[in-house]
């Protein structure tokens, strides 16, 4: 039975979903966490408390465990454990990425001098200290721009500026949020810098696949039908195949294999985000890791399988190319928090299930836990899926599944 360590943080959506491809393969399962698990001195060899906060330390604890329990592949699908994974793959001689890639894609600077050097289209940019002064800078950037923090995901501390007024705010507020202890200790000192670019306009699309030595398999293409234009850009639903025209999506397809090339990246899930408008296609994001949260569950192949088994498979030198995705169009919404504060109650769950088209409602934050919005927020209320024959009728079942919910929030 071949080992496969699961590196998931406590904080991760992901775990059951992964643990349940495993189970399925008949792979064998290590979960690397940050907290020890009650039960670990009693499970000797199913886990292992990895600190996900310092990466050499983490490889040392990886390969210590390696030597007694041997591995065949490590696995990280969070952004928090794609660099630890990599690295501790490559010492141990298992599938991988190169770890300086992945470094370079989960930095956006880092990312944006990439596309520069490699002449990928990609919008002006400057990098700020926190501790600026915002109305000094304010007078030395172009309208409009986007603030964001160097190494956060999902638009956590994304805010768009138009003016002097609305940079001074942004930048105070993101100062803020990048203030609070856990980040700073995550961050290091990316923790102390702010991105400015150049706005970026255009539709959003995100594109899924998983690299084979080099090779991109494409999985799916999704439109992301709200404007995502600010102030805050806040990911609600995805809805796939894409309705864009075959010239606009090989648009899309022909940026990301540009900038995947660019990057040397080689191996595994691949999660990108693009602005595309009449004139042209920008890559804003490439992330080595599956699509976030839930939402991998909008997706089934060959068989019925699930993007969790397709990646393991993969980890496990397994070929997954001749898979294909079922032909039935589908969507997710991430469900938005409307505002602050403590989730009181949640109604009309049974009535959005029942809406036709949609295959599942999920609430994710239970009554009595707090809720913060995006711009400083990292979580959804929850998920609903839909499947139909056409992309329209799809979203059209998301938006009225939502329309069915009532958020009790003080």
């Amino acid at each position: 039975m071949p080992k496969v360590m699961l590196l998931l943080p406590t904080s991760t959506y992901r775990a059951h979903d992964l643990l349940l491809a495993a189970q399925r393969l008949g792979v064998q399962v290590v979960v690397g966490s940050e907290r020890g698990q009650v039960l670990e001195p009693q499970t000797t060899g199913t886990t292992l408390t990895v600190d996900l906060w310092a990466p050499e330390v983490a490889v040392a604890q990886i390969q210590e465990y390696h030597h007694q329990f041997p591995l065949d592949a490590v696995i990280g699908l969070d952004d928090e454990t794609t660099l630890i994974a990599a690295a501790a793959a490559q010492r141990l001689g298992l599938l991988h990425n190169p770890p300086s890639t992945v470094e370079v894609l989960g930095n956006k600077v880092a990312f944006r001098r990439m596309q520069r050097r490699a002449g990928l289209p990609c919008p002006d940019f400057r990098v700020i200290a926190r501790d600026a002064d915002p109305a000094r800078q304010a007078r030395r950037v172009d309208y409009p721009c986007v603030l964001k923090p160097t190494f956060l995901a999902a638009s956590r501390g994304v805010i768009r500026a138009d003016d002097e007024n609305t940079f001074i705010a942004a930048f105070e507020r993101i100062a803020q949020l990048l203030a609070d202890p856990e980040l700073q200790r995550r961050g290091g000192s990316e923790a102390d810098r702010v991105l400015v670019e150049d706005y970026v306009p255009g539709l959003e699309l995100a594109l899924e696949g998983i690299l084979c030595d080099g090779e991109l398999r494409i999985l799916a293409l999704f439109d992301k039908p709200d404007p995502l234009v600010g102030p805050y850009f806040e990911e609600t639903i995805y809805v796939t195949p894409s309705r864009l025209p075959g010239e606009s999506q090989d648009e899309v397809v022909a940026a990301v294999l540009a900038a995947i090339k660019a990057s040397g990246l080689q191996e595994g899930p691949v999660h990108a985000e693009v602005r595309l408008n009449q004139h042209l296609a920008t890559v804003i994001e490439v992330a080595p890791r599956a699509i976030g949260g839930h939402c991998a569950r909008v997706l089934r192949f060959t068989a019925g399988m699930s993007l969790e088994e397709i990646i393991l498979r993969h980890a496990l030198g397994q070929d997954v190319r001749s898979l294909e995705r079922a032909e039935e169009a589908a969507g997710v919404m991430m469900i938005p928090i409307p505002s602050a504060g403590t989730l009181r109650a949640v109604e009309g769950v049974d009535a959005a299930a029942a809406v036709a088209g949609v295959d599942e409602v999920e609430i994710t934050i239970h009554p009595g836990q707090r809720v913060v919005p995006l711009p400083e927020g990292n979580r959804y209320l929850g998920f609903i899926f839909a499947r139909a024959s056409h992309p329209e009728s799809v979203e059209t079942a998301l938006r009225q599944a939502h329309q069915c919910l009532r958020f009790e929030i003080c």
